[in-house]
């Protein structure tokens, strides 16, 4: 187009689309004549005019001065050799000899620039466009169990049909332009803005973003078999983008690309990725299908409307809009568009059952490592978990054992972790990946219920408090700071009150009211700071997402266990306990090998210590007492020392128990899933199932038992190792009670010292026993093992020998009673019989010895049997020589 043509202001700079439903615009196919830079005319020189001349009439008379070589202030004429560079500058002084000319400035510029463009000409013609790599030949990866020779699952080469580019509508191709490269139609193959926005954010250090065009991920993922990371690679991948976009028509870069990346849902290509949203072939998609397709590309396994509506609309959104600002949509078209509905997505079989949610969680793992989706698809590595596979094997038989009469809408998650490591050895997410896909360790929420004290336990431990320490477990009463409503304990009617109880018993048999008074001690921030440090909220299972659980949770009722954490986080948690306050983070891949055999990954991270072992040591006690004397005595039945806690959260929704030996951790939880009246999935009361219809479901029945007969599996043939003994940290809030030793029979010195030193204050008196030895202690009070508080006193009798001691006076009294009177008062009884007229049959009518005698010594006791014989009588009234002496008697029996 020649200067100066009326045209030339109204022709479009590049090539312009028209909307890909008939709206306005230019057809894509049009292409503006190339612009050609203006030249002046032979013979003239760009700075010709009058004021050339006129430059030319001013400098006639500075030139004759600087002939003159003469007057003052004239120029001193260079001398010496003429320079390459005339820097610094001759003939000029002050600050212009350093000023440098505007023809060295510009020399420099041009130089540079060449130079530039000779290395860019190079590369360009030094790059080759290679042949595209080989799908066909990618390799399976294998992933194992712990021991590296049981096979888990396989991910698979991917799931691709190649289409042609005919058969992909034009709206689905404007629609991933929007998405990933909305300069792709003009740029020369990479998007140069793009790239220095990605590098300023890089080196701001603000959110990473990538910058490379459509062009730019085709030559990557069409050419080569690796994700390019490193600068080097970077530019040639560049340089090869550029040459591509040169020599490849942009519809076909654009197809190629469409075809060859990942989708999500196991789908490689379009066509393949619009069967797995939305059951159609990719040539039948509209444009809200395709600008939700387009929406998932950066991260599909994020953006999948599965996995989260809102960010899947929040992509969808953006997509539309960029097609309303490339041309590709009108405005009024884009408001017409509906957020599409996609079909279940149904995995390969390699997904069935609960090895499922494994393969999962290692692909997930992996990813968040750094892993890219393709390369997990098509590396042929082998990859060892850290799942032991008896184990595994014993939680999904015990599981599965559990009675068949539970609702069908009964969730059950259980996961065993390695203290010390973070490793996980064992986890049953549910029955089957393929038609339930929410893993119930890694994904569900469940109330805490009682499992949440322990938190308090510690936070009350670290602020000075003790085990010792003595508080109100009545249940039904009213704690000032917790709420203006009695708060009862767990139990029918009103709760169980178990009066005035230690820290230690209060654990056992997660007494509400005495945790209740702890953590408005301690303060609810301190208990949510404990669950923090403990691994609530820092796994990697929150690693996509905002940690919620503890919102609205910094009151005192947080000790009952209000929050609602994924089984994973709480068993994280206790696992920090079992290692003696040392947390570390759960993971389930070991290590990733090459198929050549390089080692590029390897789990876990070292742990941090973030609780002392003096704390550590004293809640361990308690929750071991949980099981020694409390709620979770089932758990005996392991045959190793076992510390943990039941909960069971309000109205029964949720039920645990977490449990640590000193070699495994192991959380079991169930809850049951509901709908509200508005269609939303909500906790509903846990329905009563085999042994327990009738009662409840809580923590210390279902959950409790399905934990023992697992655990009572994974600990057979381990060595029986015992926990820290308990450290007594803190200061009581009170004289703590303690029983008291039993000292009868000791020496009266080994008596006090051993009393002493249980606390107590020794008093002692004599007394007289014929069955103790002199010295010894006889009797206490007291007694041995009744629990009073440290400091009070118990009294000691020390034995003087047997002594003498009063007789009861008998006489006159029962066999009966005259018998025990003697015994109570230590004597032995011997009785003799005599007839005797005054005194009534079975009465005592003499005893011997009487007033005192000897403890332990024999007192007789004579017993009258009546009246004398009546025969005897007659027979001495007829002698002549007794008539005067029983006569009369003889007489009076005869009349």
């Amino acid at each position: 187009m020649a200067p100066g043509d009326p045209t030339r202001g109204s022709a479009p700079r590049g090539p312009q689309r028209r909307s890909v439903l008939g709206g306005g615009g230019t057809p894509p196919s049009y292409t503006p004549a190339p612009r050609q830079a203006a030249r002046p005319a032979p013979g003239t020189r760009a700075t010709s005019g009058p004021a050339q001349g006129g430059r030319r009439a001013a400098g006639s008379t500075g030139g004759t001065r600087a002939r003159s070589g003469g007057g003052r202030g004239g120029k001193r004429a260079p001398s010496g050799k003429r320079r390459l560079v005339d820097y610094p500058r001759q003939g000029k002084t002050g600050f212009r000899r350093w000023l440098p000319s505007w023809r060295l400035v510009g020399g420099t510029f041009l130089f540079f620039l060449l130079l530039v463009v000779g290395a860019f000409v190079w590369m360009y013609q030094s790059t080759q466009i290679p042949d595209p790599s080989d799908f066909a030949e990618f390799q399976t990866t294998t992933i194992y169990y712990a021991d590296g020779t049981t096979e888990m699952g396989r991910f698979a080469e991917q799931n691709r049909t190649i289409i042609p580019s005919e058969q992909i509508p034009e709206h689905v191709k404007q629609a991933v332009v929007a998405a990933e490269d909305r300069s792709f139609y003009e740029n020369p193959g990479i998007n140069p803005t793009g790239i220095l926005r990605a590098l300023y954010l890089n080196l701001t250090g603000k959110d990473s973003q990538g910058g490379s065009s459509i062009t730019q991920q085709y030559a990557e993922r069409y050419y080569h078999d690796r994700t390019i990371t490193d600068i080097p690679g970077k530019v040639r991948e560049a340089f090869l983008a550029v040459k591509l976009a040169r020599t490849q028509d942009k519809d076909t870069i654009l197809a190629n690309y469409m075809n060859t990346i990942y989708w999500g849902r196991d789908s490689y290509g379009i066509e393949a990725a619009s069967r797995a949203y939305f059951g159609i072939p990719a040539s039948e998609l509209n444009v809200s299908q395709g600008a939700l397709l387009a929406g998932v590309i950066p991260s599909p396994n994020n953006f999948d409307p599965r996995v989260s509506p809102e960010q899947a609309e929040r992509r969808w959104n953006y997509v539309l809009d960029g097609m309303v600002t490339t041309g590709a949509l009108t405005q009024a078209e884009r408001d017409a568009q509906v957020f599409p509905e996609t079909v279940p997505f149904t995995r390969s079989d390699r997904y069935a059952g609960p090895t499922g949610y494994l393969l999962d969680m290692v692909r997930r793992e992996l990813v968040a490592e750094g892993f890219t989706e393709e390369e997990l698809d098509q590396r042929g590595y082998r990859i060892t978990t850290t799942i032991d596979h008896g184990m595994q094997a014993a939680a999904v038989e015990e599981v599965a054992n559990i009675p068949p009469d539970h609702s069908p809408n009964l969730r059950v998650a259980l996961v065993t972790l390695e203290p010390g490591t973070g490793a996980i050895r064992a986890l049953y997410g549910g029955p089957d990946y393929l038609t339930q896909a929410r893993n119930a360790v890694t994904q569900d929420n469940m109330q805490a219920g009682s499992t949440f004290k322990p938190f308090t336990l510690v936070a009350y431990l670290e602020n000075g408090g003790s085990l010792k320490s003595r508080y109100n477990g009545n249940s039904f009463v009213v704690i000032p700071g917790f709420s203006d409503e009695p708060l009862r304990n767990f139990g029918r009617g009103n709760g169980q009150s178990w009066g005035e109880i230690d820290v230690v018993r209060a654990t056992a048999n997660s007494v509400n009211t005495v945790y209740a008074q702890m953590n408005v001690e301690v303060g609810p921030a301190a208990t949510l700071d404990v669950a923090r440090r403990a691994g609530v909220c820092t796994s990697w299972a929150r690693a996509d997402e905002d940690c919620t659980v503890f919102e609205g949770q910094e009151v005192p009722a947080n000790v009952l266990g209000t929050a609602s954490p994924h089984p994973l986080d709480m068993a994280q948690a206790y696992n920090t306990f079992a290692a003696q306050g040392v947390r570390t983070e759960p993971f389930i891949v070991a290590q990733v090998v090459t198929p050549d055999g390089e080692v590029v990954h390897t789990g876990g991270v070292e742990g941090e210590r973030v609780f002392a072992e003096d704390v550590m040591a004293d809640t361990t006690y308690a929750l071991s007492q949980v099981v020694e004397q409390g709620s979770g005595t089932k758990a005996r039945a392991v045959g190793h020392p076992v510390a943990g806690k039941t909960g069971t959260s309000q109205n029964n929704r949720s039920a645990w128990f977490i449990g640590y030996t000193t070699q495994l951790t192991t959380a079991v939880a169930m809850y049951q899933v509901g709908v509200d009246e508005e269609g939303r999935a909500v906790e509903e009361e846990i329905t009563p199932f085999g042994p327990y219809v009738g009662s409840q479901i809580t923590g210390g029945s279902a959950p409790l038992d399905l934990w023992t007969a697992y655990m009572t599996r994974a600990m057979a043939g381990r060595e029986v190792q015992q926990f820290p003994p308990r450290a007594d940290v803190g200061t009581p809030n009170r004289p703590p009670v303690a029983a008291v030793p039993d000292v009868v029979g000791m020496p009266e010195a080994d008596a006090i010292a051993t009393l002493q030193q249980a606390g107590f204050t020794p008093a002692v008196q004599q007394g007289n026993d014929p069955t103790v030895a002199p010295g010894l202690v006889a009797r206490q009070d007291p007694p041995g093992g009744t629990e009073i508080e440290q400091g009070s006193t118990v009294t000691i009798v020390v034995s003087t020998g047997p002594g003498t001691a009063p007789v009861p006076d008998v006489v006159g009294q029962s066999l009966e009673d005259a018998r025990a009177a003697l015994q109570n008062a230590g004597f032995q009884v011997a009785v003799e019989e005599r007839a005797d007229d005054d005194t009534p049959p079975g009465r005592v009518i003499e005893q011997r010895p009487s007033g005192t005698a000897p403890p332990g010594s024999t007192v007789t006791i004579v017993v009258s049997t009546g009246p004398g014989d009546d025969d005897g009588g007659d027979g001495d009234g007829g002698d002549g020589d007794g008539g005067d002496g029983d006569g009369g008697g003889g007489g009076e029996g005869g009349g």
